[in-house]
């Protein structure tokens, strides 16, 4: 036999059956994945861009309106309305009247002022000239979120064209307005403008806002003691002082939009017993129209049509699937925290147990980082108060009996002992470790040190008072 018939022979055609598993991401499982992560208010406006582009959803009005509908006996506070009516400029476009003129306290719409809003309204109370106007409005306009100046004085005037020293006139008078401190251009000055405002006048709080901050952050009080002249409790006193001022001064009016927590489940006692509430009042349930329905099974049919409309039904059935199924994991995952945290609940937070996401993940039947995306920017309102589902997922370790310890409730004990020190006689890390240990929680002087930085608590010499 020749050479190239063997070859024709070893390369024939041959069939072979294998069994395989692999994961095939579908776009509804994406979706699923998707919205488990979301927060509650990005699932809301994530379903309220499903129902602009699916015609075939809508809301369950008849829920949503039991869900809505207050209680005999709750009454209106009118309180909440008028705590801000002296402030007519931003309010006078929010009041509304019906046909009748009856007033309609529902109409009221209030919106909080930003801070270029807040100056603005502040300098037009003002007597100056005309001419300063653009000056103070770029100024006004060039302060970030902090209420610090992002541009310099020279650069302003170059920009406008003006002399420096008008610039600098008209910034000061900026710096003038409410909250105190705006307009500065860095921390030194923000901190001497409230004391100027404040009526202080010893020249050694002066010293310290402008050349000694870094030494007085690292506690170094008998060094600025030394320097100026004075003992090192009065450089403490003005330390203190110097807490109490605001180093942003213009934070109050930032995003003060996204100051509010909405708990996706609700935990109350009752009697001896703990009961889990789904907070869906921020998720409306989502119905397919029966409109819709009627004409796909009317006999006359459009093939587009029917196409067009199955493709949306489909995809209706599977986003209400996906909503459902993300709040009965994360209704898992909370009952399996409640039950095995459940000397948290009763004795507080000194009484949290280590719990990993792997320990709930196989108690429930599902993967790990299925339990991650459902933990993550969820939160429970409970008796102690709200929490972020992720609080309660910790590592620990073991004390004398030889059951665990979260090392959240090892941080609450560690802030207990450093709350009930010698201020003058700082315990170190060693010691608060010996503290410990006479509780019966062994760690070493390093993980004592870990934790005390994770609390943002300062070291023994950086506590110490004179």
């Amino acid at each position: 036999m020749k050479i190239w018939e063997v070859m024709a022979v070893e390369m024939g055609y041959n069939l072979h059956l294998e069994q395989s598993q692999k994961l095939v991401m579908t776009p509804q499982l994406r979706q699923a994945i998707k919205i488990l992560q979301f927060t509650s208010m990005e699932l809301e406006e994530y379903i309220e861009q499903q129902i602009e582009s699916n015609p075939v959803i809508e809301i369950n009005e008849e829920e949503k309106a039991a869900k809505e509908e207050p209680s005999p006996e709750n009454k209106v506070d009118w309180k909440e309305y008028v705590e801000d009516f002296d402030n007519y400029e931003y309010c006078k476009e929010a009041f509304h009247h019906n046909r009748d003129n009856d007033f309609n306290y529902e109409n009221i719409i209030f919106k909080n002022p930003t801070l270029q809003e807040h100056l603005l309204f502040q300098y037009h109370l003002t007597l100056l000239d005309a001419a300063y106007h653009e000056i103070c409005e770029y100024i006004i306009h060039s302060l970030d979120d902090n209420g610090y100046l992002t541009a310099g004085v020279e650069e302003i005037a170059r920009e406008l064209e003006e002399d420096p020293a008008t610039v600098e006139y008209v910034l000061r008078i900026v710096q003038s307005f409410d909250p105190v401190g705006v307009g500065a251009r860095n921390l030194s000055e923000c901190l001497s403008i409230q004391c100027r405002a404040a009526g202080i006048r010893n020249e050694n709080v002066y010293q310290i806002i402008h050349h000694y901050l870094d030494d007085l952050a690292d506690n170094k009080y008998p060094l600025i003691a030394k320097q100026l002249n004075i003992s090192s409790a009065q450089v403490q006193e003005i330390c203190d002082y110097l807490k109490t001022l605001e180093p942003k001064p213009g934070r109050m009016y930032a995003d003060a939009d996204n100051r509010y927590v909405v708990p996706d489940m609700v935990v109350r006692k009752v009697g001896d017993d703990y009961y889990i509430i789904p907070n869906d009042r921020n998720s409306p349930r989502l119905t397919i129209r029966k409109d819709y329905q009627k004409m796909l099974s009317s006999e006359e049919q459009n093939h587009d049509a029917v196409k067009f409309l199955n493709d949306k039904f489909n995809s209706a059935m599977w986003l209400i699937k996906s909503i459902e199924q993300r709040m009965q994991t994360i209704y898992k995952v909370v009952e399996m925290i409640v039950r095995k945290q459940r000397c948290f609940f009763e004795y507080g937070k000194k009484h949290l147990k280590p719990m990993t996401l792997k320990e709930v993940a196989d108690e429930i039947g599902v993967h790990e980082s299925t339990v991650s995306r459902a933990t993550n920017g969820k939160y429970m309102e409970t008796p102690m108060g709200t929490f972020e589902l992720k609080y309660f997922f910790s590592s620990g370790v073991s004390d004398e009996n030889g059951e665990g310890i979260a090392s959240e409730s090892i941080k609450n004990y560690i802030r207990d002992i450093i709350d009930a020190e010698n201020a003058r006689k700082p315990l170190s890390d060693d010691r608060i470790a010996h503290e410990l240990a006479v509780k019966g929680i062994k760690i070493s002087r390093r993980t004592v040190a870990k934790y005390r930085e994770d609390m943002k608590i300062p070291a023994s010499s950086k506590r110490k008072r004179y």
